[in-house]
């Protein structure tokens, strides 16, 4: 799916870039050869942007401000933003009645709220150019839930939600919004499930991949983040200009059933 270097040069602003899917995406669209501005609250995000060739902003997206400055910096940087990748995430799993009220509301500040305000700031610059491209790291738990994840899922059905409504208020201007939604993607977020898994289900950490994370899958393997990538460039992609406020389930089979 990823675009011939022939493809027109957009600019693209990627969050969550310093590993796993984020860091997938950002390469991908600089091979695609748009320029990029990964954002990302871990230094580690610099080194990871500066060997694909992108430029990095360091930004804790749970905050407004930030958010917007994130934007103002690839304007700034580039001269204008035509795509955003709204994928930056945290997990943490704990039933519902022992969820910390700090861990909920620090992930749907990440998760739903500022990809929220990271549209909005950059919705003005889209639709002057007549060209924006909105893709949301959403996850298969957009649509089915699972135990221990009441932040993640809320904020999930929540991006959903968004995604559509921003697909009808930016058709006449040009601008799409999709998300992607995939099942358990190998990356440092979903290892560090594992422990936590094995913790909630009383059972040993060897255990939890095969009965937990690929119980209902059709195809029992992880997903790679390039290929979740490879959907992302495309979405962003002016092939991708009829496609909007959907959903693109790469869940291995899970919601087959």
């Amino acid at each position: 799916m990823s675009e011939q270097q022939s493809a027109p040069t957009r600019v693209a602003l990627v969050t969550g870039t310093a590993s796993g899917i984020g860091a997938a995406i950002m390469e991908a669209m600089c091979e695609a050869g748009h320029q990029v501005l990964a954002v990302d609250f871990s230094d580690d995000g610099a080194e990871v942007a500066d060997k694909a060739g992108a430029a990095f902003f360091k930004a804790d997206l749970t905050d407004g401000e930030q958010c917007r400055a994130a934007v103002e910096e690839a304007v700034s940087r580039f001269g204008r933003l035509d795509i955003l990748v709204n994928n930056a995430g945290i997990q943490h799993v704990e039933r519902i009645k022992e969820f910390p009220q700090a861990k909920w509301d620090q992930i749907i500040a990440l998760m739903l709220t500022a990809p929220f305000t990271l549209i909005q700031a950059a919705w003005p610059h889209m639709e002057k150019n007549g060209y924006g491209r909105i893709v949301n790291m959403a996850s298969i738990h957009a649509h089915v839930a699972s135990p221990g994840k009441a932040a993640y899922v809320s904020a999930k059905h929540g991006l959903m939600g968004l995604t559509r409504t921003a697909a009808l208020e930016g058709g006449e201007s040009g601008i799409t919004a999709n998300a992607i939604c995939p099942a358990y993607v190998r990356t440092p977020l979903v290892d560090k499930q594992i422990a936590e898994q094995a913790r909630l289900n009383d059972m040993p950490e060897d255990e939890v991949i095969e009965k937990i994370m690929l119980k209902g899958a059709a195809i029992k393997r992880m997903i790679d983040p390039a290929e979740v990538a490879d959907m992302a460039v495309w979405l962003a992609s002016d092939k991708a200009g009829s496609v909007t406020g959907s959903s693109f389930n790469m869940d291995l089979g899970w919601t087959a059933q």
